[in-house]
């Protein structure tokens, strides 16, 4: 305090922070990045294991001797589904119903605020059908759900006969004390947001669904199930949910566990895990699995229908077959023991999965990265935008001058730059964030006044205006400066960037808690050129660095770097088609299911960006 309370002190202390302030920004980036590329090296990383005790090791072991009856149900599905060029809603209820389950079923439309590019349908119109399995020595309280799409075409016809086959095991069987429901959903995301909302009685998106005639008890997990053959070689699980949520760890560690037990090669982001951890390529290829890991978790984008069940706290994933590695070989009966002793060990929870963590990271499914090891790499951007806001604040005080009689506590000031009110950034403020408000708001609302003037569909006119507006930001320092009283002092910059800064870094805080992913990847872009960014030096090189870190530059950045990733490199004009697609789809997927990311970056990103872009054409 005493530091703090002498004015030579502390004119002393924040002499040695202007002069110390850009080694230590340059090494909070250092030490942001390097962090970051230190979570994928195993010994830094945790070992995985169950933390709940109802799940862990027991001497019973499973059986499953279906694999034909799976594939005959499969053989069966396929063939009515062609007949019926859809979900054969009426041979589904029948097969459950002569397993012994209580069938029922639910229609549901939904309109689409725009036509999907890819289906090109304004209304989706379908219908679930689910069983369900009362427990033989329980009341119907709580319950578990096995779940499975019904795509389009011929994919996953596997896995609706393996879950026929699957009810007909459980139903002889005595143990279970909590409810099973067995669900085949249509249109994958859009049906099975409406049988929940349908099943928890709430309506968050405007689906119009004919409600449930049958309920079982609270679920407590959930099992998605894919499968894309009648051979399987691989299992993959996803984890990434609606807005990066995540299941609890210790259904992944089950997944994983049951792979091992039952010699099933396993996979996480589609990498398989390698055994030698202190080499150079182990090294690389856990940076790969973390690093897609972070790229889908910062879409936002649910990977699986297990995606939508995270956000009515029920803990699920998404379990993928795939047949891509020849030398490795199972059929029906190993991938219905899996699930049989999976559903097993979540019979035997006494209360919902809360142990483990929630907030995690995988390089690999045999370590994780918990939120206390991963936060510190954000940190470090966080430090950065402070550390750079500090040091404006200080010049806008005037601690650092020489002459003893000035005062550190706003004392007085030079005459020739008169102190500057708040409210002189108060129009910069408002312009920019109206731009963010055109930017949510106009493409839906325009859509049908552009197909008019415009040769373009429904969903090129949304995608198009949301380019225009972003790219019409760019003009704003020519407007906010007419309006803006004492731009010419450099106190005005000065304060724009102290409020950029700080507000830069408190959107980032909030979002990073949400989704550490999203504000991570903001962060490492945008945080060094926003420390930089200033209306004197060469405006030219700062201008395209700014524009390099713009969201949607980021956007195309990840697009590229993803695929790089998945060793599926595309070409450039590949690249800004599914660039053009992943608009799209952002637009959609916060309609229709509630995503975040697009209104959080036309809210807050997209004008805190404009307001940097406003300090760097300071006039």
């Amino acid at each position: 305090m005493g530091l703090l309370s002498d004015p030579y002190r502390r004119r002393a202390l924040s002499r040695l922070l202007l002069r110390l302030n850009t080694p230590l920004c340059v090494l909070c980036l250092a030490g942001g990045l390097g962090w970051f590329l230190g979570l994928a090296f195993q010994p830094l990383a945790l070992r995985a294991y169950m933390s709940e005790n109802a799940m862990g090791s027991t001497m019973v072991e499973e059986r499953f001797a279906l694999g034909e009856r799976a594939l005959a149900h499969a053989r069966d599905f396929a063939a009515h589904k062609r007949k019926a060029r859809g979900m054969p809603v009426a041979w589904l209820e029948k097969a459950m119903w002569n397993v012994g389950l209580e069938v029922y079923k639910q229609s549901f439309s939904r309109t689409l605020p725009f036509p999907d590019e890819l289906r090109e349908r304004y209304m989706v119109k379908g219908t679930n059908v689910y069983g369900i399995l009362r427990a033989p020595r329980a009341a119907s309280t709580e319950s578990l759900v096995l779940s499975v799409p019904c795509s389009e075409g011929q994919q996953n016809n596997q896995a609706v006969g393996l879950m026929l086959a699957l009810a007909s095991y459980f139903r002889g069987q005595i143990y279970w004390a909590k409810d099973i429901i067995f669900l085949v959903n249509e249109h994958d995301l859009i049906g099975m947001e409406a049988w929940l909302e349908a099943y928890h009685n709430v309506n968050v998106t405007e689906v119009q669904s004919s409600g449930l005639l049958g309920r079982a008890g609270a679920i407590q997990a959930a099992v998605c199930l894919e499968l894309s053959s009648d051979v399987i070689t691989s299992f993959d699980v996803a984890v990434e949910g609606l807005n990066g949520q995540l299941p609890n760890l210790d259904l992944v560690n089950l997944f994983y566990a049951f792979c091992q037990k039952n010699s099933l090669l396993c996979t996480v982001q589609g990498k398989l895990q390698r055994s030698d951890w202190d080499s150079l390529p182990a090294y690389l290829h856990s940076l790969q699995t973390l690093l897609l890991m972070v790229l889908k978790q910062g879409s936002g984008r649910p990977q699986g229908d297990h995606g939508l069940f995270l956000r009515y706290h029920i803990e699920a994933i998404t379990v993928r077959g795939i047949n891509s590695f020849r030398q490795y070989k199972y059929d029906m009966s190993v991938v219905g023991k899996t699930l049989e002793g999976m559903f097993r060990k979540l019979n035997n929870l006494l209360e919902r999965l809360h142990q483990s963590y929630f907030l995690y990271l995988l390089p690999s499914l045999s370590h994780f990265v918990s939120i206390g090891l991963y936060m510190p790499a954000f940190g470090f951007f966080i430090l950065l935008l402070v550390l750079k806001a500090l040091d404006l604040w200080m010049k806008l005080s005037r601690c650092d001058v020489d002459p003893p009689d000035q005062s550190c506590d706003g004392g007085p000031v030079a005459p020739e730059e008169p102190r500057l009110s708040l409210l002189t950034l108060v129009p910069p403020l408002v312009i920019c964030h109206a731009t963010g408000l055109a930017l949510y708001f106009v493409p839906i609302l325009g859509q049908h006044m552009a197909t008019h003037h415009f040769p373009v569909s429904e969903s090129e006119a949304v995608v198009l205006s949301v380019i225009a507006i972003y790219v019409a930001g760019l003009a704003l320092p020519h407007n906010t400066h007419r309006v803006l009283t004492g731009a010419a002092s450099d106190r005005g910059w000065m304060m724009l960037k102290l409020l950029s800064l700080l507000y830069l870094a408190m959107q980032l805080g909030c979002m990073a808690l949400i989704n550490f992913s999203l504000g991570f990847l903001l962060a490492v872009t945008m945080a060094p050129v926003a420390a930089v960014i200033q209306p004197t030096g060469s405006k030219a090189l700062q201008a395209v660095l700014l524009v390099l870190v713009t969201p949607a530059a980021t956007l195309l950045f990840c697009i590229f770097l993803y695929h790089e990733l998945l060793e599926y490199p595309v070409t450039v004009l590949e690249g800004w088609q599914r660039f053009l697609q992943a608009i799209a789809e952002a637009l959609l997927d916060h309609h229709l299911y509630g995503s975040v990311v697009f209104p959080f970056v036309a809210f807050f990103v997209y004008p805190c960006w404009l307001l940097l872009w406003n300090v760097l054409f300071w006039k």
